[in-house]
């Protein structure tokens, strides 16, 4: 049979070549010959297929599929990718655990990343979230401290319970956050089965250039469904890699997983008004106050041909966001919008933005030349400076974004947790008393119990009391039961309460 010569095996370089299994050698016996350039080329090549591991979010899953708009927002943003009921988007989403390496187990108790990415007339939207709407801090700056604790301790290089509710209870406003992680909700069974939130406060823009602020909400249609700590354990033992192949056996066999996209809006004037700081990403907006309005349905239908090149080299940030949709004040966005494409530069390379996963497919024109990986033409012979007398490449006026008032323009160090900013306690209080039930709050106190019980050194007893009074602030029946679970003296941590200001 005649072989088609577009498969005969080459080089990179498209050099067809025959000896793909043995070196040259001076003799049957000899030495390798350093002319014998294959084995240079695999070899080298082998030694660079692993790129720099993402330092957070480093195992996760991805796969292709469509968001489709059910209901009209345009009174609220000018975004093309809602401008009409029944448009249909192309999205990618990388879904991860943040704390593991590549090589760690999907059903680890820890939040689950939620990242993703439209692929709009307007250029590429990246919605950049977790399973969670909550994070442990409010603030950029804390957020390489916060990530070395959930690592590996420095000295033996193990993860360490220590340190992580030694960060904790010297940062109360984790609260909330480590609320949710010890519930049920920080081993979600697998990827399908868990909400998606944009987390932070962004803003939307409308064609009078009108601004609200908006929390994003993906709501999974297939029902939550968690993991308790024992299944959790027990799935790790049997299967590492769990939720990537639920994702993937779920969609090969068109059980096609949706989610639908709900906001929240709230007016400039009803932030200004209202009784905590809606920019602080360790609270949520009460439903009560600011419901949720339909938007769309997305819907993943498509698992890429190739994980590598799609779901390792994907790159998502939070900086990326198109005409009528903005950022805020929120602190840890505005830190995000700086460190997350520079991660991407330093992991992917200055031109990361050409790898197909990550490229938008409408037009781009820009100044942007040379580095590592140009693939795309380079900009060709066009000129590579602007202003020039040569392109046609023109600024256009109606995508200039409206500008955002600021409050307290004095540039200062502002304390994150200054009075009326320094409330830790009242959501997770209603978490546990409110969106709780018998059976949550027994295995969110259970599981509280097995954490805290990995806590040891000297400071084994001011770490756990430091902690245990965080809880009962949130709720006494809440500190009382996991200070019982710890065996610790409930009346020594009350009075400890009593002498500390809250």
């Amino acid at each position: 049979m005649k072989k088609d010569t577009n498969r005969r095996l080459t080089t990179a370089s498209g050099i067809p070549y025959v000896e793909n299994e043995n070196s040259m050698t001076a003799g049957p016996r000899g030495p390798v010959l350093l002319q014998d350039f294959i084995l240079h080329e695999k070899m080298a090549h082998f030694n660079r297929e692993r790129i720099p591991e993402r330092v957070v979010h480093a195992k996760g899953s991805g796969a292709f599929g469509t968001f489709t708009v059910t209901n009209d927002i345009t009174k609220y943003t000018k975004a093309k990718v809602f401008s009409k009921i029944g448009k249909e988007t192309k999205v990618f989403v990388r879904f991860s655990t943040v704390g593991g390496e590549k090589g760690s187990a999907d059903t680890e108790r820890d939040p689950r990343g939620f990242a993703v990415k439209f692929y709009t007339e307007d250029g590429n939207w990246d919605l950049v979230g977790n399973n969670t709407p909550v994070f442990f801090i409010k603030d950029a700056k804390k957020f390489s401290d916060f990530i070395h604790t959930q690592k590996r301790d420095p000295r033996t290089n193990c993860k360490s319970p220590t340190m992580m509710w030694d960060f904790w209870s010297l940062n109360p406003e984790s609260l909330h956050q480590v609320m949710i992680l010890m519930s049920d909700r920080g081993t979600p069974y697998g990827y399908r089965h868990m909400h998606g939130f944009g987390s932070h406060t962004f803003s939307m823009i409308n064609k009078e250039n009108e601004r609200v602020w908006v929390k994003f909400h993906f709501k999974t249609e297939q029902g939550i469904k968690n993991f308790t700590d024992s299944e959790a354990a027990d799935m790790k033992s049997r299967d590492m890699d769990f939720a990537q192949r639920d994702l993937v056996e779920a969609i090969d066999s068109k059980d096609f997983p949706r989610w639908m996209l709900k906001i929240q809006v709230m007016t400039e004037e009803q932030a200004k008004a209202f009784r905590f700081n809606p920019f602080d990403l360790t609270k949520i907006w009460p439903h009560a106050d600011f419901p949720l309005i339909d938007v769309g349905v997305m819907e993943l239908n498509q698992i890429p041909k190739n994980y590598f090149a799609d779901v390792e080299q994907s790159a998502f940030a939070p900086a990326h966001v198109v005409d009528g949709i903005s950022y805020s004040p929120d602190k840890m966005l505005q830190g995000r919008i700086l460190s997350y494409p520079d991660a991407h530069r330093y992991r992917l390379g200055g031109n990361y933005e050409q790898i197909p996963v990550n490229r938008c497919p409408y037009m781009t024109a820009n100044y942007e030349r040379d580095g590592f990986m140009a693939v795309n033409g380079n900009g060709e012979d066009d000129p590579n400076y602007y202003p020039n007398s040569f392109d046609d490449i023109y600024a256009d006026e109606n995508y200039k974004q409206a500008p955002m008032e600021l409050d307290g323009v004095i540039a200062d160090w502002y304390d994150r947790n200054a009075p009326g900013e320094d409330d830790h306690y009242t959501q997770p209080g209603w978490l546990f008393n409110k969106a709780m039930n018998d059976y949550d709050r027994h295995n969110l106190v259970s599981n509280i119990v097995g954490a805290m019980s990995g806590i040891d050194g000297p400071k084994k007893d001011l770490i756990v009391h430091r902690q245990l009074c965080h809880f009962f602030r949130a709720d006494v029946a809440l500190g009382t039961a996991i200070a019982k679970g710890l065996g610790v003296d409930v009346e020594k941590v009350m009075e400890e309460l009593r002498h500390k200001p809250q």
